[in-house]
C-alpha cells in the first residue's frame, strides 16, 4: 500500500525507499539479458555488461546545482563514476536543457564547448544526445551518459569491500560544493566580505585539487589489488560511505580526526552552516583494499607521491558492527548521514 506523507526532499531518494523501488521493479530475476553482469544497486557506480573479451561499463548522471561550467561537471562526474568500476571511459553524450527565457547562442555555445574540449582531454568521443528549450527550468540542466570499457579482471564494484579492509580517502571533502558555492553564490560572497582571492580560490575547486577522480583511481588499479572504489557525489563523505557499506554487506568504523577538510570548505561550511561530511564531494575518492603487509601505506606513499593528497580514515568492519565513527574526543557514535546533500540549504 503506498503511503503518501507530502513531497520528497530535494536531492537523492532515501535508501530504503529506494532498495523498495528497485526490488519491486528491477530486480535480479527481472534482468532477461544474461550478459548483464550487474544493474541497479544502491551504492554501485555504474552498469556492467559482457560484451565479449570486455565489459560494458554504462554510467548516466546530471548535473542540477551548478551553471558555471556545467558541461565540465557533467563529463566528470560520469567520468569519475566509470573510472570508480576500473574502466576506461570512452563514449560521452548528453541531454542538455535550457530555461526558457534565458537562452541564447552564447551560452548553448558555451556549454557545448566545454563538453567537447573536456571530453577531448580525455580522449573520449562525443557521440551525440538531445539538446532543447524547456518550459519552467530557471537553470540550465544537462544529463550526461558515459560508457566505459573495462578488461575482466581489473573490475571493481563498490561492493567489494570486505571487513579488515583499510578505507583511504582522497583530497579531503566538499571539494565540488567549494566550486560551486564560489561560482554560484560569488555576489553574496563579496556582500558578505571576502575578496576576490578567496572567492577565486574556491571557485578553483573545480580544477585544484579538482573534482576529477581519473587520475588517482588509475594509479591504485594499477599497483594494487583494490577491492572497492566509490565517490561521494550527493549526500556528502557519509552518505557514499554508507553507499559503500550498504552495498558490500558491510559495517564501517571511521576516525574522525583523519578527515580532512581543507581550508575554504571550513570557512564555507561555517558561513553557510553546512555540514562538510553532508555536503557534494565529487573528487573525493573513497578506495578499500586489503590492508596485510601494509598496502594501504604503500599505495597513499604512491598517491603523496603524485601530488594527491590521501589519508587512510578507517576500516571495513563486519555488518553486525554497524556504522560507526570514532569521534575525536575517542567516543564510538553511529555513523549518521542523509542523502539529502547539505547544499541545497543555499538553493
Amino acid at each position: 500500500m503506498r503511503e503518501n506523507k507530502g513531497n520528497f526532499p530535494v536531492g537523492k531518494l532515501k535508501h530504503n525507499f529506494l532498495a523498495k523501488m528497485l526490488n519491486y521493479f528491477i530486480s535480479d530475476l527481472d534482468i532477461q539479458d544474461e550478459r548483464v553482469i550487474l544493474g541497479s544497486k544502491i551504492g554501485e557506480d555504474a552498469a556492467v555488461i559482457d560484451i565479449g573479451e570486455k565489459y560494458l561499463v554504462a554510467k548516466m548522471d546530471p548535473i542540477t546545482f551548478a551553471t558555471d561550467e556545467i558541461g565540465y561537471y557533467a563529463v566528470n562526474v560520469n567520468v569519475n563514476d566509470v573510472v570508480c568500476m576500473g574502466a576506461e571511459p570512452k563514449w560521452f553524450q548528453s541531454s542538455i536543457l535550457l530555461p526558457e527565457g534565458n537562452t541564447n547562442e552564447e551560452i548553448v555555445e558555451k556549454i557545448f564547448k566545454s563538453i567537447h574540449d573536456t571530453c577531448k582531454s580525455m580522449n573520449i568521443t562525443v557521440i551525440g544526445g538531445h539538446t532543447e528549450v524547456t518550459p519552467q527550468l530557471n537553470r540550465p540542466i544537462v544529463i550526461g551518459s558515459l560508457l566505459g570499457e573495462v578488461d575482466k579482471e581489473k573490475l571493481v564494484l563498490t561492493s567489494g569491500a570486505e571487513p579488515g579492509d583499510a578505507l583511504i580517502l582522497t583530497k579531503g571533502i566538499f571539494i565540488e560544493g567549494t566550486s560551486i558555492i564560489g561560482r554560484e553564490k560569488e555576489i553574496e560572497l563579496i556582500e558578505k566580505g571576502y575578496d576576490s582571492s578567496f572567492i577565486e580560490k574556491c571557485k578553483n575547486y573545480l580544477y585544484e585539487p579538482g573534482i576529477s577522480v581519473f587520475k588517482e583511481a588509475l594509479l591504485a588499479n594499477e599497483n594494487f589489488k583494490i577491492n572497492s572504489f566509490h565517490d561521494p557525489t550527493e549526500g556528502g563523505l557519509f552518505c557514499g560511505i554508507a553507499e559503500m557499506a550498504i552495498a558490500s554487506e558491510t559495517g564501517v568504523l571511521i576516525e574522525e580526526e583523519r578527515i580532512k577538510v581543507l581550508p575554504e570548505p571550513l570557512e564555507l561550511s561555517k558561513v553557510y552552516n553546512l555540514n562538510p561530511t553532508g555536503t557534494i564531494s565529487s573528487g573525493s575518492l573513497l578506495i578499500t583494499l586489503n590492508d596485510d603487509n601494509e598496502e594501504s601505506s604503500k599505495l597513499i606513499d604512491i598517491l603523496n607521491k603524485n601530488n594527491i593528497l590521501a589519508e587512510k580514515i578507517g576500516n571495513i568492519v563486519n555488518k553486525k558492527e554497524g556504522l560507526m565513527i570514532k569521534r575525536k574526543d575517542g567516543k564510538i557514535k553511529p555513523l549518521r548521514y542523509s542523502e539529502t546533500d547539505e547544499i541545497i540549504k543555499i538553493f
